[in-house]
């Protein structure tokens, strides 16, 4: 790597630790460090929140899926958008839970079940998190090995030292001097300033990457050269997709209602100066990516591209010849069935594929299976062969990603690429540790204490708490190896709590039959389905399948596999396979949320006694104290649209352009013309598929290309006034130092915006009660 290179990584990176370190000043308590005072404005938490979203283990994710499903399914995937825009405006879960005027879910869990469910319920909702996010420091630092082209192993004062050690040590320590310095305000104000950063670099190699590939003559004819059924660009021939399909897409929009309130709590959505202000955070969703989807989309397509075109075929030789060689190093011991592997696709012969001759790429036949089908080959007669095999299919593709970039991008664009994946490593890394160590300080530790911390004991447990919690994704990153796609991992990882989260959660919030009985047995059969799952993909390939194979039940299990899917085929194929759990982890995540919710009512029913105070805990009916009032203004023909889309009395000229454009797009462009209007059009003509080419060229990347331009500019200024009016609020915080108010740990709302009101007293004295 050239030194302009690493300038460019470098010293933006000591600026952003720096800052982190800086903003320790403003920290006056607790409630600072939890939730930044909560004087932030909408473009500090929204370019904030935009950061901390994306991930290094994001874009792999996202190659990974396009390098497998294409576009097509994006097509689909505009079925989610009634749905989020129907949940955002009817306040689904989060209203009620705001009516609660609980400060945690934990909290929650106490008041609406008991104290053991609620101790029970975080801690695995914890280790849900820290398991799923654990990986993330593991990919990253493998990604930057296979990027930089750094060596496996270091001299390190005379010891030879695992590289990915080092990078996953240096990745933790910088997530902690984060999180320690100054907690949620190092978090805001740090994510906020790598997002303002980030935004030129996304504008950047956008250009770079529609200037390397063309749409007409690289990217459209490789991706409508496709086996039928597994069609890269029309959404009306994918019925053979595997893993990333339509019943995929079902268990997204499932889990999307379900778990609406699964993740509450522990995030910025308590960092908003006022509630309208955290509420117009996040209708700036819709605009704040700009140009970042768009160059994950073109990083897709460009890895698509110079993989599979015949324009290609010699530089995607090399990349898999290194890509092999460098993954061969790393998941087989032997090294003289290294070196039988390297020699044999060393020889072969670049992949000169001629569209509209040669047979199309299906999922079983491309360039790639060659290169598989060999190593799979060397290893199908080791011991543990199908378990390594696993491993180094999971990281072939993974780090296919880096390899290609490394071979392809010049100097300054290199350096620019790897500050962006550095600064997204560390805006999500500290995020997620800082959410789970407070979670489980806030809602496990707490309620074992009959008395509170005192302010400084609980910021040194809270700083602890993140510390040991690195520790855990360190050791994580040693020794738990990821053996599927991420999307997949994620999946699995987060149904051990969302498996049971939606009928605890929305059950506690929506019904009065509920019980804690009820509340348990969704835990044992929602969350065990996910764990048992999670065993067995584990270890199918190593135990579980040689034991069948051994016992003769082979034969038995594969029948009762066939036959049980033999009705959803083919989106729901479960073929006995050697190196493969057949059940993917949307299969098992979708089983576990109907078991979850079949075991609550159930659980429920049988030990109902008499109906939850639901109006007690919503503070309904005669238990409103004059602070849960709604607005009661009549609809009329001028202001349905309007209340339709959640504006009310609090909106501005300016905030009502912000709202109705995000409708106006989401709802009429993206939904209605980009995906009903055409879903009609190809009921009644169905299109070829070079329309299909010019739909995604047109919808995605120009509509993209202007909505980024107006975005970057618009969030860059915003966000740079709103940075130095968070800076002011919080000297004025500190010029005006308050005493904590907290119980059971958490901040009070008498401590959280303008101190001292009437109204925050009444919410204090109500919280005291509760």
């Amino acid at each position: 790597m050239h030194w302009i290179d690493w300038l460019i990584m470098i010293v933006p990176v000591l600026f952003i630790l720096g800052m982190a370190v800086y903003s320790k000043k403003y920290v006056r308590g607790v409630a600072d460090f939890l939730a930044a005072g909560r004087v932030a404005g909408r473009y500090v938490i929204s370019v904030g929140d935009m950061q901390a979203g994306l991930a290094v283990i994001s874009l792999i994710a996202l190659c990974e899926m396009g390098y497998q499903c294409g576009m097509a399914m994006s097509f689909w995937n505009r079925m989610v958008i009634p749905v989020s825009i129907f949940l955002s405006l009817t306040g689904y879960c989060l209203y009620r839970y705001r009516q609660t005027k609980c400060l945690s879910a934990g909290q929650f869990l106490e008041i609406r079940y008991n104290r053991t469910l609620r101790i029970v319920a975080t801690f695995i909702r914890s280790l849900a998190d820290m398991m799923t996010n654990a990986i993330g420091p593991a990919v990253t630092a493998r990604f930057f090995i296979y990027l930089v082209g750094l060596p496996f192993k270091v001299n390190f004062f005379g010891w030879e030292v695992s590289t990915y050690v080092l990078v996953v040590v240096v990745i933790l320590a910088m997530a902690v001097l984060v999180i320690c310095s100054g907690g949620r305000i190092s978090l805001l104000v740090t994510d906020s300033i790598q997002g303002l950063m980030s935004y030129p670099i996304f504008v950047i190699f956008t250009v770079f990457v529609l200037s390397e590939i063309s749409w007409v003559k690289d990217v459209a004819p490789i991706m409508m050269d496709r086996a039928p059924g597994e069609s890269f660009l029309n959404p009306m021939d994918i019925s053979s997709l595997r893993d990333f399909n339509l019943f995929a897409l079902i268990v997204t929009i499932t889990g999307t209602v379900l778990n609406r309130a699964a993740w509450i709590g522990n995030d910025t959505t308590g960092c908003g100066r006022n509630a309208h202000e955290q509420k117009m955070a996040g209708i700036l969703g819709a605009w704040r990516n700009g140009f970042a989807y768009l160059m994950l989309i073109l990083l897709s397509l460009f890895m698509i591209t110079v993989m599979l075109s015949g324009r290609y075929a010699n530089e995607a030789k090399q990349i898999r010849v290194e890509l092999v060689d460098k993954v061969v190093a790393e998941t087989i011991e032997n090294q003289a069935t290294r070196d039988e592997i390297v020699k044999e696709i060393s020889a072969f012969a670049p992949a000169e594929h001629v569209i509209g001759i040669d047979k199309p790429y299906s999922r079983k036949n491309n360039p790639d299976s060659t290169y598989l089908n060999t190593v799979q080959k060397h290893l199908q007669n080791t011991p543990a062969g199908n378990t390594a095999f696993q491993k180094f299919r999971t990281l072939y593709y993974q780090m296919m990603v880096p390899t290609l970039l490394r071979k392809k991008l010049p100097v300054g664009v290199m350096g620019m690429f790897i500050l962006l994946m550095l600064m997204l490593m560390l805006s999500t890394d500290d995020s997620r540790i800082f959410n789970a160590s407070s979670t489980l300080i806030q809602d496990v530790i707490m309620p074992f204490r009959k008395k509170p911390f005192a302010p400084k004991q609980h910021l040194f447990w809270l700083r602890l708490m993140s510390v040991l919690v690195c520790i855990l994704f360190l050791m994580a990153s040693l020794f738990f190896a990821q053996i599927d796609y991420i999307m997949m991992f994620i999946s699995i990882m987060c149904a051990l709590w969302l498996g049971a989260a939606g009928p605890i959660m929305v059950g506690g919030l929506y019904t009065r039959f509920g019980t804690t009985t009820g509340a348990f047995c969704a835990l044992i059969c929602g969350s065990g389905t996910s764990f048992a799952g999670l065993i067995l993909q584990r270890t199918w390939s190593s135990h579980v399948y040689p034991w069948l194979l051994e016992s003769g039940n082979i034969k038995y299990v594969g029948t009762i596999f066939d036959t049980v899917t033999s009705a959803f085929s083919p989106y729901i194929v479960w073929q006995m396979n050697p190196v493969k759990f057949p059940v993917n982890s949307y299969e098992i995540y979708f089983m576990a949320m109907m078991f979850g919710c079949a075991a609550y009512v159930i659980g429920s029913l049988i030990t109902y006694r008499k109906p939850f105070n639901l109006d007690r805990m919503l503070h309904r009916g005669e238990y409103n104290n004059g602070e849960s009032m709604e607005n009661k203004s009549p609809w009329t023909w001028r202001n349905v649209y309007g209340k339709l889309i959640g504006i009310d009395d609090e909106y501005t000229t300016g905030d009502k352009v912000i709202a109705w454009s995000v409708f106006g797009y989401s709802v009429v462009f993206q939904f209605f013309l980009a995906f009903v209007g055409v879903l009609i059009w190809n009921a009644i003509s169905p299109w070829p598929a070079a329309w299909w080419s010019w739909y995604f060229f047109i919808t995605i990347i120009v509509v993209g290309i202007i909505l980024g331009t107006v975005s970057t500019v618009w969030f860059v200024i915003g966000g740079f006034v709103d940075l130095r009016r968070l800076f002011k609020d919080l000297a004025k915080r500190v010029d005006n130092p308050l005493d904590d108010g907290w119980v059971e740990g958490h901040v009070s709302l008498a401590d959280a915006g303008t101190p001292g009101t009437e109204e925050e007293k009444r919410e204090a004295a109500e919280v005291e009660k509760l």
